[in-house]
């Protein structure tokens, strides 16, 4: 059976950016007597997000409530992570103010796994978790050192390259999405020669790609080894990985292959709707991002490549703080909203590519398809990509510096001219002075 899957916006863009209104509120978490709760006999269980995260979207809590008569689901959002986040911290370290399930972003779970683990029940022993469901990175990236596993997995980011075939026809590349495939199957410097090649025949006014530091954010998410090495030392000066990667997204700069846009700026919504970028590294989730800012012009123009190596941007956790009042209802929720066929439901109501590799033959993912972008293989592809994400060593600062090496470093050779050490040097300083190195 064969499904077309219209994606939504989701919550995990980097730092978190969508809807939400409600704050945390600074009362114990859990307490079946509070307002609009389950009333005598009914467990209320609190749930706390950041953005639109889509569980509750996606008709999930109802459905467990309906399978659960004597439980009752309450969740707050707030609308930012870099708001959600900073709180969730103080409440852990106070152990007040949590509610019973606490979601985490990626960016953030090395931290809460390596500084918060005392804090938070093993969800790794609960009924109805099966390990091996999971894809081996992403439960490893919320597993210590000593086996306890402190979250498990909402969705993933896995990567493609999204591409114009409009824009690729008129400048004597191939349109076929197996065909543009290969031109850069394997590595991330035959990308470079594709736009080298599109440059030579581009239609007036259009670049290759949309933004250097997209570029770059692609290829360290097909990195095993980062900014961080696996004894939690910070390595991102001296590792060739990220050295490689700065290079090869620099030269998308200097070569003249950039829109010179920064991601998520108005200017890049509009770069989108006036079509004037070919490609973007887009993960699961970005593809309701373009369709939203392209518009009803963009669509069959748009299509869907794997990209060079598979390459992983987003994704979420659950985790359970052991403050809270009703731990093992709320371990119990948390294993059946990250079960294989919830992730299914959610990626086909809302998006979020299942981070739960056994989700991956069921129909709802396997045939899936997406009819903005030409009937792509959606499913397929970001299965294929998901599955081949190494398992990368993270830190309790990956944001920190990879936002300062994007937002500081490679904007100012994408934007200002510099030269990509001039870039290189700024990031450094700018990422010491955030770290107070």
């Amino acid at each position: 059976m064969r499904r077309t899957v219209i994606l939504a916006v989701v919550a995990a863009l980097g730092a978190g950016l969508l809807a939400g209104c409600a704050e945390d509120s600074d009362e114990p978490a859990g307490s079946s007597s509070k307002g609009g709760g389950g009333g005598k006999g009914r467990t209320t269980i609190t749930v706390g997000v950041f953005g639109a995260f889509g569980l509750k979207e996606a008709g999930l809590y109802d459905e467990y409530m309906k399978l659960n008569k004597d439980v009752v689901i309450e969740q707050t959002s707030i609308e930012r992570n870099e708001n959600y986040y900073p709180q969730l911290l103080t409440h852990l370290g106070s152990g007040s103010g949590l509610a019973d399930i606490q979601a985490v972003e990626v960016n953030n779970i090395a931290e809460i796994t390596s500084t918060q683990a005392d804090k938070l029940v093993d969800l790794g022993r609960t009924e109805g978790v099966t390990k091996g469901s999971f894809l081996p990175w992403k439960w490893a990236q919320a597993t210590t050192k000593d086996g306890k596993t402190v979250g498990l997995g909402t969705d993933i980011g896995p990567q493609g390259i999204c591409y114009r075939k409009d824009l690729f026809a008129k400048a004597g590349l191939p349109t076929d999405r197996e065909a543009v495939g290969k031109l850069w199957a394997g590595d991330w410097n035959k990308y470079l020669a594709a736009g080298k090649r599109y440059k030579a025949k581009a239609p007036k006014g259009t670049a290759f790609v949309d933004s250097a530091s997209g570029v770059m954010a692609a290829i360290t998410g097909s990195s095993a080894d980062r900014f961080y090495d696996e004894n939690g030392r910070i390595v991102y000066k001296t590792n060739p990985a990220v050295k490689s990667a700065w290079d090869v997204a620099a030269s998308f700069a200097t070569e003249g292959l950039t829109g010179k846009l920064q991601q998520f700026t108005p200017a890049w919504d509009q770069g989108y709707a006036n079509g004037t970028f070919a490609t973007v590294s887009c993960p699961a989730w970005m593809l309701g991002y373009i369709q939203d800012k392209a518009g009803a012009a963009g669509k069959d123009k748009w299509d869907v490549a794997p990209a060079p190596k598979p390459s992983n941007w987003g994704g979420s956790f659950l985790i359970v703080p052991e403050a809270g009042r009703n731990r093992t209802e709320a371990a119990k929720l948390a294993a059946w909203l990250t079960a294989p066929e919830q992730q299914a439901k959610l990626f086909e109501k809302r998006g979020s590519f299942p981070s739960a590799s056994a989700a991956y033959s069921m129909p709802a993912v396997s045939g899936a398809e997406h009819e903005y972008f030409g009937n792509a293989p959606i499913g397929q592809i970001f299965s294929a990509a998901a599955q081949g994400i190494p398992v990368t060593v993270l830190g309790p600062k990956d944001l920190v510096i990879a936002q300062n090496m994007a937002d500081i470093g490679m904007l100012q050779v994408d934007q200002k001219g510099k030269s990509p050490k001039e870039g290189w040097d700024a990031a450094v300083k700018a990422i010491d002075n955030a770290l107070d190195q």
